[in-house]
Order: structure tokens, then C-alpha cells, then sequence
């Protein structure tokens, strides 16, 4: 499945609040998932494979890293059932970079996708990410949701993450 992103990252000192904002826009609530994402050395983008109790699946990416609205051009497989060895594979071919392990909130409002997320060795963050995997959004469309967002969330520019959490382990 391919999907455009505009998406944003950010330190939170108050995940509650940001939880308890989504609450009151009626957000749907997917769960707490613990996820451990394996990032794969790959010649450009990003090649992970993420395994929770929630969401498996296997992910490439590609994404300017600043400090501002992010468009990723993301392409996405859902994973089912064991998938060992498919890991083992993407093992002993690419090797494994980095691997992140976080306690992720995730909730939803229409097409943007929120996370709340608790990342080992690094603290909380919030994530917000305006999805279009129908190619009728449109990008501008995508920016003006996520910008919406960050101003009810009360996130500035200086909160603002350029990298991704396996650039910060």
C-alpha cells in the first residue's frame, strides 16, 4: 500500500493532556501497543520492520528530516501470523541498524493517526500524521490538518523533532 504522510514529531512533557484533548474530539482509540521496531541497514530511506501486539508490519520510507512538517512517501505491509522468518531474512541481507522500543498510544480522527509515545532511553513524544492512502486528500489538505492539530495541542517550533526515534538511540 502506498500512502502520503505529512506528518510532525515533538517532546511532550504532558501526554495525559494530549490524551485527554483527543478524548474530548471524540478520537477513536485503538489501544496501548509495545512495539519494537527493527530498522534494517538499506542504501537510502528507511526499511523497518515493526512487531507490537497491535500493529506488525513492514515499512519503507522516505522522509526529509527537519524540523517542520514532514511529507513521507511511505509504502506499508501488514504483517500476520509469524513472521520470524521473514526477519531473519531481512537479517542476514541488509543487517540490522537500530532498534527502537517504545510504548505507543494510538488514537484517530477521520484519516490523521496520533501517537503518544513513551520510547525507551529517550521520554515521551506526541506524533501526529494526516494520511492519504487514497491519493484524494491532497498534500495541502494533509499540512492544513496536521497544522490544525499541533496548534490544539499547543506544540511549538522548538518542540519540534527533525529525526527519527533511530536516529536518537
Amino acid at each position: 500500500m502506498h500512502i502520503l504522510n505529512i506528518e510532525i514529531k515533538a517532546r511532550t512533557n504532558e501526554p495525559g493532556k494530549i490524551e485527554q484533548l483527543l478524548l474530548n474530539k471524540k478520537a477513536s482509540y485503538s489501544g496501548e501497543d509495545h512495539q519494537v521496531d527493527t530498522y534494517f541497514n538499506v542504501a537510502r530511506g528507511r526499511l523497518k520492520l515493526r512487531e507490537g501486539n497491535i500493529e506488525n508490519s513492514l515499512i519503507f520510507y522516505h522522509r526529509a528530516e527537519v524540523k517542520d512538517l514532514k511529507k513521507s512517501q511511505v509504502i506499508l505491509q501488514k504483517l500476520t501470523g509469524d513472521f520470524s522468518g521473514l526477519k531473519a531474512i531481512l537479517t542476514g541481507l541488509h543487517g540490522v541498524w537500530k532498534v527502537v522500543d517504545k510504548h505507543r498510544k494510538i488514537f484517530f480522527i477521520k484519516n490523521v493517526k496520533f501517537h503518544v509515545d513513551h520510547v525507551m532511553g529517550l521520554g515521551s513524544f506526541v506524533e501526529i500524521e494526516a494520511i492519504d492512502n487514497t491519493g484524494e486528500i491532497g498534500e495541502e489538505k494533509l499540512r492544513a490538518q496536521c497544522s490544525y492539530y499541533m496548534d490544539l495541542f499547543g506544540i511549538e517550533q522548538e518542540d519540534l523533532v527533525d529525526k527519527s526515534y533511530s536516529d536518537l538511540v
